[in-house]
């Protein structure tokens, strides 16, 4: 009788109690130890240590048994059926992984006393760990409406350089991903198109310092995964919003005298659809956005102190009119509890118009001596294909996923150009580059869940190429470089595997892995370039270890260690040669011989955990060698113009050494204050390099030493009715470059959110930088000359949105 009552409670606890906890699971097999057979209908229960009843199941057909939803703590695992003595064990579920197989249990008809068995979950709160920094859309009050670039800018350690791309502790070497893949959206280990992602369809972002070897060996400073939203709900459902903003409100700086200027201020209309069909077995999904808006993606002043004494400014506004949708959907099909095949594609199309009137003035007598005009029709875009399958072992945790992927991208460009100047009355001259980027990806990853652990295991493939067609139409007196060939072609080569070993103990665990990979590149080059004598091509062999070791003081206290190796590569934008100058002094050029740069880093990491708060503490070092980045030289092959060069280049050694703080505070029912610290000393070692663009010359880096900081405090009000407020400051303090200082930048956001019609509807408004002191500034310090440079690019923009949900 007993023995029945225990079996109706474990159905009742299974069916009630499992779905409201956590995700831990915990899964093994009841066999008879005689005989071998497999025992189906066996009770497992869990009990706590006061014996109470928490969890349980039965076993099914196959003796086989999985319990679900334990938080962290102590417990005892009990196994009975009748004709069989009862078996137990002690458990300890942990905080490190999600799921764990405690093996065959035996039963037999004499009493034998078994050993101990420890077993270990994850919470699930995965914000918790320290390895990794997890956070929700749904908290981004600040920046709503906006781009994930937006909604990052309150994220600690995380910042932005003059082109878009993300600065994580000081570094731009990150690699972002798109639901744990790389992908065309946020580009192949180069950033990408963060400020044209919105916010609006993603559910969390999470930040991984130390990444283990099952991730790609690629970012210095770490890795950013966007996830999006999964709809779980049945039925046809969705949603529509419209967003409006304006931007460029106000002028950090007067523009020089053009009749143009740049634009102020710049409108942006913003609908969405998103649709969701699910049944049992099949789910589909549509995600889109639609983009029109006036935008100014750079405003750069620039002032050149030449050592002849001549001072020159100029201004390029870099005004845009742009149109920009994006499609994300798929289809999943579950074809039984095993086995289940996705297929999900992203279409993304942009175009867009700059347009720039560009003056150079001669401060010493005030006039303007040169006056460029120029405009720019780009289309791009790629469409990404993906198919996953995935393969649920019997054994909850052990998986197979499988999974390939091709892209195409392309790029087409055309620049007309007209300059006047005392050389030049009325000159004009037309460039245009078209490419097409095909990406091929192929990976496949097991896990298998072990008693104190996991292993993982996988292997990539992933082939690229790029070629590029390139034009001139030269005027006469062209301020073009001749020379430069009309193609060039681009591929790598990537094949890796990895092993990754997870343990962990009651007051400790271990992470160690180990990546392999190799990989081959080449650039190829038209025979009628004049600047580099032949083609380039190179391949390696390189380990990427990574090892995490933590101890566990108690629940709410616990240190790791991290050690990795990592790397970045040049990607084809880095390389490519062919000049290009919104500012026609100031010219951008690629450098086809470049090189991958390595990076060595350790962390040592504090996490603490209070009833109402925590308090995360790290310090980091980073050593890099060959490390490449944008170094300023001056042309003077060409006497009738001035003429500074931004040329990419490996540039020696450097190090990174940090401290990061990390809190979060409930302070009051209604009131949350979070924020971060971050510590920081860049030393650029001295380092003397050559240049072959567009003559062989040499740049000069000197040693330099800064020590420098930033912060973030963010407060979250809410109020009655469902209305929540959200200020957030920012401020990063000064800090060496290479050849220089970027000064100080900071910034202010208010936004609300408020939920409408029973929370289908939400009404989102959004005010970032209200001050406009979020632009960049940087002093350069060259071979015969200095220059200050800002780029006051749209950061200040006033959003309002209204979703809602049927």
């Amino acid at each position: 009788m007993k023995g029945n009552i225990i079996f109706f409670a474990l159905i009742l606890i299974t069916s009630f109690n499992a779905a409201g906890q956590s995700n831990t699971t915990i899964s093994g097999q009841v066999t008879d130890k005689n005989t071998k057979a497999v025992i189906p209908y066996a009770s497992v229960v869990i009990l706590s240590e006061d014996n109470s009843l928490v969890n349980g199941g039965i076993t099914d057909d196959d003796g086989f048994f999985i319990i679900q939803g334990l938080e962290p703590g102590n417990y005892r695992l009990e196994v009975s059926f009748l004709g069989y003595n009862n078996f137990q064990t002690d458990i300890l579920i942990g905080t490190l992984n999600q799921n764990y197989d405690v093996g065959k249990i035996t039963l037999e008809q004499s009493v034998t006393q078994l050993e101990e068995v420890t077993v270990k979950g994850e919470r699930s709160e995965i914000a918790d760990e320290l390895d990794k920094k997890t956070y929700s859309m749904s908290n981004s009050i600040a920046q709503s409406g906006g781009s994930v670039m937006d909604a990052m800018k309150a994220m600690p350690s995380v910042s932005f350089d003059q082109n878009g791309r993300v600065i994580l502790r000081g570094s731009d070497k990150v690699v972002v991903l798109i639901d744990g893949k790389q992908s065309s959206l946020t580009g192949y280990g180069n950033q990408k198109g963060l400020d044209n992602i919105p916010a609006s369809n993603i559910e969390r972002i999470e930040i991984i310092n130390n990444p283990s070897a099952k991730y790609d060996a690629t970012g210095m400073a770490g890795i950013i995964n966007i996830v999006y939203l999964k709809e779980q709900q049945t039925g046809l459902h969705g949603n529509a919003g419209l967003a409006y903003g304006l931007g460029a409100l106000t002028k950090p700086k007067e523009d020089l005298p053009t009749d143009l200027g740049s634009f102020s201020p710049t409108p942006k209309y913003i609908p969405s659809l998103d649709l969701n069909y699910k049944t049992d077995k099949l789910s589909f999904f549509m995600q889109s956005e639609v983009l029109f808006q006036k935008r100014l993606p750079n405003n750069e002043f620039t002032t050149r102190y030449y050592n002849d004494g001549r001072t020159i400014a100029s201004q390029v506004p870099e005004n845009r009119k742009q149109t920009h949708y994006i499609v994300k959907g798929g289809i999943d099909y579950q074809f039984d509890e095993s086995n289940n095949l996705s297929f999900s594609g992203i279409y993304d199309w942009e175009s867009h118009i700059d347009s720039a009137q560009v003056p150079y003035i001669y401060l010493h007598t005030n006039t303007r001596n040169r006056y460029i005009n120029w405009r720019e029709k780009e289309i791009t875009g790629y469409m990404n294909y993906m198919l996953h399958y995935s393969h649920a072992f019997k054994q909850i945790g052990h998986e197979f996923h499988a999974h390939l992927q091709y892209s195409k991208g392309w790029e087409d460009e055309t620049y007309h150009i007209n300059d006047s100047s005392a050389i030049r009355q009325n000159g004009r001259d037309v460039t245009s580059v078209l490419g097409t980027e095909h990406t091929t990806t192929f990976t496949i990853d097991y896990t298998k869940p072990l008693t104190s652990g996991r292993i993982e295991t996988g292997a990539k493939i992933q082939i690229r190429r790029l070629p590029v067609e390139y034009e001139q139409e030269r005027g006469e007196n062209s301020i073009l470089y001749p020379g430069l060939g009309s193609w060039t072609k681009w591929g790598e080569s990537i094949y890796a595997g990895y092993i990754n070993w997870v343990h962990e103990k009651t007051k400790y665990s271990v992470e160690a892995g180990l990546r392999t990979e190799y990989t081959a590149v080449f650039y190829d080059m038209d025979e009628a370039n004049i600047y580099y004598t032949q083609n380039d091509s190179y391949d390696y062999f390189k380990l990427f270890p990574n090892i995490r070791l933590s101890y566990k003081f108690n629940e709410n206290n616990k240190v790791s260690l991290f050690y990795n190796q990592r790397i970045d590569r040049p990607g084809e934008p880095e390389l490519r040669m062919y000049a290009k100058s919104d500012d026609h002094e100031l010219v951008k050029v690629g450098n086809p011989y470049l090189r991958p740069q390595y990076t060595k880093s350790a962390e040592i990491g504090y996490k603490t955990n209070w009833q109402q708060g925590s308090l995360f503490l790290s310090g980091y070092y980073r050593f890099i060698t060959d490390e490449y980045m944008r170094v300023y030289t001056q042309d003077t092959s060409r006497a009738e113009y001035d003429v500074v060069l931004k040329s990419y280049a490996n540039t020696g050694k450097s190090t990174n050494l940090g401290f990061e703080l990390v809190f979060n505070q409930k302070v009051s029912d209604f009131y949350e204050l979070s924020g971060n610290l971050n510590i920081y000393q860049n030393k650029i070692k001295a380092y003397t390099g050559t240049l072959l663009f567009p003559y062989e010359h040499t740049f000069n880096v000197d040693q330099t030493t800064d020590n420098t900081w930033d912060f973030k405090i963010i407060n979250t009000i809410t109020l009655p009715k469902e209305l929540q407020l959200q200020l957030t400051a920012l401020y990063f303090a000064p800090k060496n470059i290479p050849q220089g200082k970027q000064l100080s930048r900071s910034s202010i956001d208010l936004g609300m959110k408020k939920k409408l019609w029973q929370g289908k509807g939400e009404f989102s408004f959004a005010f970032t930088d209200i001050f406009n002191q979020f632009g960049i500034e940087q002093e350069i310090d060259g071979d015969g000359f200095s220059a200050e440079y800002q780029n006051y690019y749209e950061t200040q923009i006033i959003r309002v949105g209204l979703k809602y949900k049927f």
